[in-house]
Order: C-alpha cells, then structure tokens, then sequence
C-alpha cells in the first residue's frame, strides 16, 4: 500500500536522524504533493530496516505505475533522489554538525559524514555492494581488482529523452558547488540529497564531499568552488598538504592534468582521497638519493610497475619546494633513448600524478610519472595499456589504478561467468561474438591452467585477470622495470642532482 510505503520513508528518516518528529508533517505533506496522492490515509510501517532502496523501490514504482515519471533508469534515478532530498536537513545544520564534531576530532566528523551520506543514499551502497571485488598477489604486492556494477548503465530510452533536452549550461559541471541540491535532468545527475562541508585551501574556497560510486573506504572528492581547469603546478602541493593537515587520517591525490593520462573531468580543479591504504603506499623504496638543497627530505625510488619517486619530510615547505624541483625538471626531460618527449610540436607531454598522505608525524609525497606521448602504432598513448590488454582494460589509467586498485568495466562480469563455463568445458571463444576478444588470452589462460575445472575456473579467471592488470601498470610505466628502464629511471634522477 502506497501509504506504508510512505510512513516507512518517514520512520527511516526519524531512525537514521535526517528528521525529527516536528519535521513530520511537513515532510508528510511534500510526499503526498510528489506522489499526487491528494491526501492522507493513517497507517503503520510495516518495514523498520535500514535498506534504503528497498523503502525507496515501491515508492519510485508507483511513480512509474501512475505515469508520474518515464519508467527509464535516469527517471527512477532522478525520482529516489528527489524523494530523499526532502529527507535532507538544510546545508548550515549539516556543515554546523560536521564542524561540532569536528571540533572533537577530524575522525569523528568523517565518520559522521560518511555515514550521514550513506543514509541520504547520497553514497549508493546499496549498489556499491553489487562491484566484484578481489585481490591479486604480485611481486609489487597485492592489487584490488574490482569490477564497477555499481554505476547504472545507460539505457537507450534514457538517451533518446535527452536528446530532447535542451542543452543547459547551469551547472557548468557535475563538480561545481552549484550541484548540491539540484534537481538535475535525464542527462545531469540529481544532487537533492548531496550536501557539502566548506574547507579552506590555500587560501581559497574548497568543499569536501564522497563519491556516491566509491571504489574504497570513504572515496572522497575535494574540489574547488571556483570551475577552474586542473593544472598541476607548484602550488598543488601546498593544496595537497592543507587537506591532509586537516584531515590527517585521509590520504589525497590528484589526477594528472593531460588527457589520456589524466582523470575523467579536466574542466573542473579537484582531488580524491579518503581513508583507505593502496598496495602502492605499502610499496617499500628500493634505491634512495638525495636532492641537493633538501636536507631535510628523503628521497627513493619506489618499487612499483609505475615510475614513483617518494618524497618524505615532516618539513612541510621544503617538501613542497622539493616536489616541485622534481616537477619543473620531468616538465622539460626528454631522453630519445626511453622514448621520452617532454613535447612534440609544442604539445606538451610530461607530467605528474602527485598522491600526499601523514605517515609517522611525516609529509609523504609520491610523485608518479607520467606521459602521453602517442605513436602510429599506439595511438592511445605509448605509456596507455598495450592493445592486446584492451579486452579486460582499454580505458585511461588514473589516479585510483596509479596506487594499484584496478576499476575494470562492468562488461566483465558477465564475460567471467561465461567463461567460467565454457573455458573448463574446452570451448573455443573466438565464434561467440561478445567473447572473441578474450579469445587469445583465454587459449593462453587454458594452456598455461592444465587444472582448470569447473570448481577452480572462477579463481584462475580472475587471478589471470589480476596479471593484466599487472601488465596494465607496467605499460603505464614510463621507466620500464627492466636493467634498461631502471638505468633510465637514474638518469632522470641525475638531472635531480644538478
């Protein structure tokens, strides 16, 4: 009955302290407007879970059964938010809640947070719980392999519809602080629901929210609140360093800021970061140098597939002033031998993927490599993975694949099952259309697998799947973990020394 299933959205919101009983009618009323029940019949809930999309389902339903809403994936999406964003305390109650507990301790106020975004259903978990995860041991350490199912895919009706849309250029992007409660459309997410915490950032206006898709534990975005295109420049490590001195149990990072190597949204300044430990922060230095006029900082090279030097010093400025030193030089190295070119034809290919956490009472600064330089050959990039990788992992290589947790494409999980079935049962994979791309690496899987059966396929599948991402790493590498590419690696650091 409609009617429950409105009461149990109201009690959620009581449990989960969105709302208070004062609050009641008036939410009561607005769902009553949105639903177009044209009134009030008493009832009880008959649900006091804590499964958000379970209470939401029949509501979101019912729009779609009385025609409300198109009964399309964007138009639910659109529809459940709107819901809970009438659950949403107003932004100075929240940020005054965050900077109370804050106050107590930065833990606190983070925990808080998180959870607060998870009950707004702001933070998907619902969906996030559906991402294949698991994990791949190598000589580098162990690499997260998850494979994203958690973001709706597209569906064609969806697109047809916005193809309708007028264009609108308000917000300008999905990251502008414009976002937080608007109502979106079928081609720009509702934010009803999303509220973010103002900080201070070299001086400048910057807010803290979570992905609603996290890859890991608290998967947090800080942006600016200007639309300011990414640029890494010296003063991104001083940004860096604000946001980890204010939360100094979080880790932040940046993409890099050229295509191909760089995130997904170049157009707008922001990080990630959040509270979890990747394999590449665990990764030990194998060949330490100094950089001349630091003394107060540790330098090494770090033993990962990709080009990392880690920079270590509780001497916040000098860190910052070294990080750049090492900025300023990859900008400008070329080495024609390990076909690095800092430009061709005056485009720029060089740049960094600058990742900053506390460790010890110290600053640590890793500085990854990058470069987009494109052959006939790769035109993808030369440093992008190789194209026999293309059928598990074609997509740009960014900061969260950096540390060394793979977000490979939901097309996966489906492919494995197959495979699962027919690989153990000897079938070729080259005649089944959505499968043939795999089809050479599964006959080498088969090979080097004289096990394989129908229990053990799963693991081996996805420890195999594990290995290409590996090997997706070392191609992203620019300094090859070759004798060569690491005697290329030390005469980069040479120029360091000058």
């Amino acid at each position: 009955m409609i009617y429950t299933a409105v009461q149990n959205l109201i009690e959620y919101g009581i449990r989960k302290e969105l709302i208070t009983n004062d609050d009641v009618f008036v939410v009561r009323n607005t769902l009553i407007d949105v639903l177009a029940l044209g009134g009030w019949e008493d009832c009880t809930a008959d649900y006091t879970g804590d499964d958000i999309d379970a209470i939401l389902a029949p509501l979101v339903n019912y729009a779609c059964e009385k025609e409300l809403i198109p009964d399309t994936t964007s138009s639910r999406d659109l529809f459940d938010t709107k819901l809970m964003g009438i659950l949403t305390p107003m932004p100075r109650e929240v940020i005054a809640e965050f900077r109370a507990k804050y106050a107590s301790d930065p833990e606190e106020a983070t925990d808080w947070y998180y959870r607060f975004s998870q009950d707004l259903n702001y933070v998907r978990a619902g969906r996030i719980a559906k991402d294949l995860r698991w994990t791949h041991d190598t000589v580098y350490g162990t690499l997260d392999i998850t494979i994203n199912r958690s973001k709706p895919e597209k569906d064609p009706r969806d697109i047809a519809l916005a193809k309708k849309v007028q264009s609108s250029a308000y917000p300008k992007c999905q990251l502008c602080p414009e976002n937080a409660g608007f109502a979106g459309h079928v081609s720009h997410p509702a934010r009803q629901n999303l509220r973010p915490i103002p900080m201070t950032v070299a001086g400048g206006d910057w807010n803290l929210q979570y992905s609603p898709y996290s890859y890991y534990n608290e998967h947090s975005i800080f942006f600016n609140a200007a639309h300011v295109p990414m640029k890494i420049d010296a003063a991104v490590f001083d940004k860096l360093f604000d946001i980890i001195e204010y939360l100094p149990h979080y880790f932040v990072g940046s993409n890099a800021d050229l295509p191909i190597v760089g995130g997904s949204i170049l157009s707008h300044e922001h990080f990630q970061g959040g509270r979890y430990t990747f394999a590449m922060n665990k990764a030990p230095v194998e060949t330490e140098f100094e950089i001349p006029g630091y003394p107060t900082v540790k330098a090494g090279l770090v033993n990962w597939p990709m080009s990392v030097i880690r920079l270590v010093s509780a001497d916040r400025k000098a860190l910052a002033e070294c990080s750049n030193k090492v900025l300023v030089a990859w900008r400008a190295y070329s080495d024609p031998a390990a076909m690095i070119f800092s430009e061709t034809d005056g485009t720029p290919h060089n740049t960094i993927t600058p990742i900053a956490r506390k460790e010890n009472g110290e600053f640590v600064c890793d500085l990854v490599l990058r470069n987009n330089y494109t052959t006939e050959e790769r035109p993808m990039g030369l440093y992008h993975p190789a194209p026999a990788l293309h059928h598990i992992k074609k997509e740009n290589i960014g900061l969260i694949e950096v540390m060394g947790l793979a977000v490979l494409p939901a097309r996966l999980a489906q492919d494995i099952e197959k495979m699962e079935e027919l690989l153990p049962a000897g079938e070729s994979l080259r005649d089944i259309p959505e499968l043939a791309g795999h089809a050479d690496w599964a006959e080498e899987l088969v090979k080097n697998h004289p096990e394989l059966n129908r229990e053990n396929a799963r693991e081996i599948i996805e420890q195999e799947i594990g290995d290409v991402f590996r090997q997706v790493l070392e191609d992203a590498g620019v300094f090859k973990r070759t004798e060569e590419g690491k005697a290329a690696f030390l005469r980069f650091v040479d120029t360091l020394r000058k």
